[in-house]
């Protein structure tokens, strides 16, 4: 899955917490929310210089933050563990948990949340 692959499945499966993510739709998805998080800070301080107050980036942030738990429920689908593990992310040790399990590779065939999503291709 390349760049503009992910983007638009992060936003076709807006509201959809069940199937899998490979890690190239989750990564990217991370490296959209950070590029759109860069320019609306930018944004933020060429419009509003002299404001504590950054409208754009809240704006962008409670835009993206459905899709991102949406992918980040079905990454943890594709290592076959549930999405309420994405919780974990609220104690420190969680999020380095997280990290962890999201750069490994996901279920080799099916598994309880659907097929492979990488099937039929070299690891």
């Amino acid at each position: 899955m390349n760049f503009q692959e992910a983007i638009k499945s992060g936003f076709r499966n807006y509201l959809t917490f069940s199937g899998r993510a490979p890690r190239s739709e989750f990564w990217f998805w991370v490296l959209f929310e950070v590029l759109v998080s860069i320019v609306a800070n930018i944004l933020d301080v060429a419009i509003f210089p002299f404001s504590d107050v950054s409208p754009l980036n809240a704006i962008v942030s409670v835009a993206l933050f459905l899709p991102s738990l949406a992918v980040s429920v079905r990454r943890l689908h594709d290592i076959d563990r549930t999405g309420w593990w994405v919780l974990i992310s609220l104690t420190v040790i969680g999020v380095v948990l997280l990290l962890i399990w999201n750069c490994l590779r996901g279920t080799i065939g099916a598994n309880r949340f659907g097929p492979d999503p990488l099937a039929g291709q070299a690891p």
